[in-house]
């Protein structure tokens, strides 16, 4: 059974998907895409639909030459039965997540992304989405930091018996 993870931003066009890709290419690059499966959602319904934001796809092609891929799609509840992970990119984001499970059933699936970076020390992933290309670099810059350290995380803490066995 593959380790399920759920990357969430405000509209799911700029943090989030770049989030899921990063991690994607990652998992690709450790042969672990069998056991590790990513998909991404936003807060709000903003955005349902859409691709990644141009200026976000741009970032990740010319850092990492990598392409993203999705369409947006809003959080549901369901999604704390069919992830065993979920990732916020901000507090505000973190929030709206635990408010959808008020018996806080699933509290401890949600986590904030940036508790996941070894190099850089922002506690959130800043939304570059009214800022200029700096932020958009930055932004892949502090997600690369946090999906290392997110699959080194779920390498030590969830696949250790199953890669022992391959």
């Amino acid at each position: 059974m593959p380790h399920k993870l759920l990357f969430v931003c405000l509209g799911n066009i700029c943090r989030s998907p770049s989030a899921e890709n990063i991690m994607n290419h990652l998992i690709d690059q450790a042969d672990l895409s069998e056991h590790i499966l990513c998909d991404s959602a936003g807060t709000s319904s903003y955005h349902i639909g859409s691709p990644p934001d141009r200026r976000m796809s741009v970032a990740a092609a010319t850092k990492l030459g990598i392409k993203l891929r999705g369409h947006a799609r809003q959080f549901q509840k369901s999604d704390f039965h069919d992830f065993d992970m979920i990732l916020a990119m901000d507090r505000d984001n973190y929030q709206d997540i635990l408010a959808l499970d008020p018996k806080e059933q699933y509290h401890n699936k949600v986590y904030l992304m940036c508790e996941f970076c070894s190099r850089h020390t922002l506690k959130e992933v800043p939304d570059p989405y009214y800022g200029g290309v700096e932020g958009f670099n930055q932004v892949i810059d502090l997600l690369v930091d946090a999906c290392e350290g997110l699959l080194q995380y779920i390498i030590s803490q969830h696949l250790t018996d199953k890669i022992g066995e391959l």
